[in-house]
């Protein structure tokens, strides 16, 4: 079972890598584009394993209402939200402001 996670883990990680600056997608978002919809609570596990990886923009995923519910994986409560806001996204309250602006969706934007 731990292979499978594993490899499961680094195709979120490769979907990670391609959100953009300035914009954030969901756990439950990354998870359909990989063909595995149901399983957010998953993609948010990878989440949590991907904060040693510097390469892995993992303040970018956010709940499906936009919040910020993995603030309290990160070294700090507020580096989740520090990182957002050095890209130019507002946060109010642990909520991305506009976010139906700035979702960006794996299923729309890349090829499957």
């Amino acid at each position: 079972m731990k292979k499978t996670n594993e490899n499961f883990f680094s195709k979120v990680y490769q979907v990670v890598k391609l959100i953009p600056d300035g914009r954030v997608t969901t756990y439950g978002a990354i998870a359909s584009y990989l063909g595995s919809k149901g399983s957010a609570r998953m993609v948010g596990w990878a989440m949590n394993a991907a904060h040693g990886l510097e390469d892995v923009p993992a303040h970018r995923v956010v709940n499906r209402m936009g919040q910020l519910t993995g603030k309290n994986h990160f070294p700090t409560p507020d580096l989740m939200q520090q990182l957002l806001e050095k890209e130019g996204v507002s946060v109010i309250d642990d909520s991305i402001r506009d976010f139906d602006k700035i979702f960006w969706d794996p299923e729309v934007t890349l090829d499957l």
